[in-house]
């Protein structure tokens, strides 16, 4: 955690709570890895009581599959909190581009993108600097199996039983609803910090955390939006190899 310019490549997580964890870290590409057997499979996600808010990551080319272990996290710990059956999740976290990985068998949802306010540890203490919300979140090109059979959460075993069925499945990709307030123009996100999905026939389901799961929504057109694909990290050995480290 709290890094820049880190790369995770041809590694393979499992049987771990946090599969691949990106934490409070600046620029991070993640991808050629297989994340299997966890928790959760990919995390990106800033912790409050951290001086560096992360940003700038991209998720790509990697193997998410079956990532539906019971959480072992010690109590009262952030990975505690961590629900069984995300294939990547993103928490508080801004400027996530997630394309071109396999992702399936997960009980909860393909991807999840959620706040501070939706976790165990609100309790924590907050830096300064703290922005709780996940902002600029870029879905695309991703081939999804299935998922959302049995949510590892009460309310959303109910929400999947009342607007799903009992054989139903929640859509791919699953937001809590948490919006910064002060950002919104006209009741939304200006397009330069939306949830973009382009993503084939994947869907998404707003689980309304403000409102306690009252007003959920599946209306995937807000979220028919692009943003500019992220830079590539360069490590500074690669840089010095070109000339240009110092």
């Amino acid at each position: 955690g709290q890094s820049r310019n880190v790369v995770v490549r041809n590694s393979r997580a499992e049987r771990n709570v946090a599969g691949i964890e990106i934490e409070n870290t600046i620029g991070a590409d993640v991808y050629d890895n297989v994340a299997t057997g966890n928790t959760g499979g990919i995390l990106v996600f800033n912790m409050p009581n951290l001086p560096q808010p992360g940003h700038t990551t991209r998720v790509y080319r990697n193997k998410v599959e079956g990532n539906n272990h019971k959480n072992f996290g010690h109590k009262g710990t952030p990975v505690a909190s961590v629900p069984a059956g995300p294939g990547v999740l993103v928490n508080s976290n801004d400027k996530v581009e997630i394309f071109d990985n396999d992702i399936g068998d997960h009980r909860t949802a393909n991807v999840i993108v959620s706040s501070y306010f939706s976790t165990g540890y609100t309790d924590l203490s907050t830096s300064e600097d703290f922005d709780p919300y996940p902002e600029a979140i870029h879905i695309h090109g991703n081939r999804f199996g299935p998922a959302g059979d049995s949510p590892d959460n009460l309310e959303l075993k109910a929400l999947k039983l009342a607007k799903f069925g009992l054989n139903g499945r929640l859509p791919d990709i699953l937001w809590d609803g948490y919006v910064n307030p002060s950002k919104l123009e006209g009741g939304k996100l200006p397009p330069e910090l939306a949830i973009c999905i382009d993503n084939g026939d994947a869907g998404i389901v707003n689980v309304d955390g403000p409102g306690g799961y009252k007003n959920i929504s599946t209306d995937i057109e807000p979220h028919r939006c692009e943003l500019p694909r992220l830079p590539a990290v360069e490590l500074r050995a690669a840089l010095e190899e070109k000339g240009e480290g110092a």
